[in-house]
């Protein structure tokens, strides 16, 4: 069993499912997607900082006195279709999905008895969007069923008066953030629990530790939950289960500590925006490229899409969902249940990355750029002569090598149309039985 204090809690294997998963889909999803500007803090942003863009987007659009409460009933998902999204989520080769359950706002997308009117259940959809979710991905896909969950919440009072008192009080934890983290692990067992946001306030606040130790001991999901480090000031990247570090981190170099790397397709925020221009979404090539860095350097990745206030998941992050699975029909060989090999990205091709494939003792070259000479040099692997074979994942044949000793091998590859080509973005050389 396990200890309510971090060395114990630290001392816990991730499960292994975690690892092997390497690629996962985000969904940021709630009150702030009705106005759908700016960021996801519209909240924050428009109160709080009362930033120029958000003040005067309110001033021009919306009734003199009107408040983000009164954006609740207009949450509205009348055409949220759960298993559409549980469909898209399969074709996107994705092994886990996270969904915002709680995010700073305090919304709920469930019906949390904490959260009274205040919650998706009473306000908006009327429905249970997390409990629609979780079945539908369980009853369509084999991915495994994660939530996120904020700590705090902006303006919520007790947490304010909390705030006030340096945290010495913990109205807000006890009667708020803690029984809802137990309410949705008992009726949902998700898989992943994903927390965030701790209000500058330290795990102690918090009780992160007491409530780990009950969901690692005797929780539903004890055996096969995995958690991250956002649990308290100065927990993360140093606590909890895998570690995030930062919002779109991604140190380009292999860690000793199992990590992940969320990121977004748009770049400038996690929910919807309906302001957001197509230069702002990253293109199929660099999402294949986070993709091939993340997983060389031992890391997973969480994309995240956004959805809208009325349940759709616009069609620019369907697409590019879709395009990664079609990636990866070809090359999740090179992903999947890989290990970081010895280097993470080749000395003397640029873009090119390597992972390990335990099972079949393969080394994989995920190279980016098709050469305009049809000649790849690889300058890690040493060949060996007569016993390695090289092969183009999605291509039948072998291909032809030359070694170059210990300065690495030269590949052909083979002349390809377009439309002969396996895929379009990225492409993976097989390599068995180096040194």
């Amino acid at each position: 069993r396990y200890d309510p204090s971090w060395g114990s809690l630290d001392a816990r294997p991730l499960p292994a499912w975690f690892d092997e998963a390497k690629f996962g889909v985000f969904i940021h999803w709630g009150v702030f997607s009705v106005p759908s500007f700016g960021s996801e803090w519209f909240w924050w942003y428009w109160q709080k900082e009362k930033r120029e863009p958000y003040v005067k987007f309110m001033d021009t659009n919306y009734p003199p006195g009107f408040s983000y409460e009164d954006f609740g009933p207009l949450f509205t998902a009348e055409f949220f279709d759960s298993n559409q999204w549980a469909d898209i989520l399969k074709a996107s080769g994705a092994k886990y999905v996270v969904l915002t359950s709680k995010h700073h706002e305090g919304f709920t997308l469930w019906g949390s008895k904490y959260s009274w009117n205040w919650n998706a259940v009473d306000v908006g959809p009327k429905r249970d969007l997390v409990a629609e979710l979780a079945t539908s991905v369980r009853n369509r896909t084999y991915l495994h069923f994660g939530l996120y969950h904020s700590l705090f919440e902006w303006f919520n009072p007790l947490f304010l008066e909390d705030a006030t008192n340096a945290f010495k009080t913990r109205k807000f934890p006890t009667s708020k953030s803690l029984p809802e983290l137990y309410e949705i692990v008992t009726k949902y067992q998700p898989e992943i629990i994903w927390s965030d946001g701790d209000g500058n306030a330290p795990d102690t606040y918090w009780n992160s530790t007491g409530f780990l130790a009950w969901l690692y001991n005797d929780s539903p999901v004890r055996d096969t939950v995995v958690t991250n480090d956002r649990w308290g000031v100065g927990s993360i990247c140093s606590h909890g289960g895998f570690y995030t570090c930062s919002d779109r981190y991604n140190p380009g170099h292999l860690l000793p500590h199992k990590w992940e790397n969320c990121m977004t397709i748009d770049r400038g925020s996690w929910g919807f925006r309906r302001d957001a221009r197509l230069r702002d979404y990253f293109t199929i090539e660099d999402l294949v490229k986070q993709l091939v860095e993340t997983v060389s350097c031992g890391g997973n990745l969480l994309m995240n899409i956004g959805p809208t206030h009325d349940g759709r998941i616009p069609v620019v992050f369907e697409e590019r969902l879709r395009q990664v699975g079609a990636w990866l029909k070809v090359n999740g060989g090179a992903i999947y249940g890989t290990k970081p090999w010895r280097a993470q990205n080749d000395t003397v091709t640029p873009g090119v990355w390597y992972t390990f494939s335990p099972k079949e003792e393969k080394v994989n070259a995920i190279f980016l750029n098709w050469p305009v000479s049809g000649i790849l040099e690889l300058g890690e692997p040493q060949a060996k002569l007569g016993e390695t074979q090289v092969k183009l994942a999605g291509y039948e044949q072998l291909l032809k090598w030359v070694a170059l000793g210990e300065k690495g091998l030269v590949i052909a590859l083979p002349q390809l149309t377009p439309q002969q080509l396996p895929c379009q973005w990225g492409w993976t050389l097989q390599l068995t039985d180096i040194n």
